[in-house]
């Protein structure tokens, strides 16, 4: 890691296609933070992780979420919780709305 800290303001989008970007915040040998923001109407296909347990916490925007298949709306402030093998997926109701995604262990494929 060569700092600390993340600087949003300098740190540009990774553009990932169908109104999807994200940033990596950070990382370290067990966790890792990723910001994805979505267009609206953006779909997060449900998936699952055969290897990473994720949570996502809403910054900006809504969601609505699809985990287990038990779907609710996800304000600013809300999260959800997909320990590996757990079906999830989201689609953005609002344009900007932004995850911050959590990971463990890290995704080696964002890297």
């Amino acid at each position: 890691m060569s700092t600390p800290y993340f600087d949003n303001a300098s740190s540009a989008w990774t553009e990932l296609g169908d109104g999807i970007r994200r940033k990596i915040v950070g990382h370290t040998p067990e966790l890792m933070s990723v910001l994805v923001q979505f267009d609206q109407g953006a779909i997060g296909s449900v998936h699952a992780h055969d290897a990473h347990d994720q949570i996502a916490f809403v910054v900006s925007g809504s969601f609505e979420a699809d985990v287990a298949g038990i779907k609710k709306i996800l304000r600013v402030g809300d999260a959800f919780t997909a320990p590996r093998l757990t079906p999830h997926g989201v689609v953005a109701l609002e344009a900007g709305s932004t995850l911050l995604d959590q990971f463990s262990p890290p995704r080696q494929d964002y890297l």
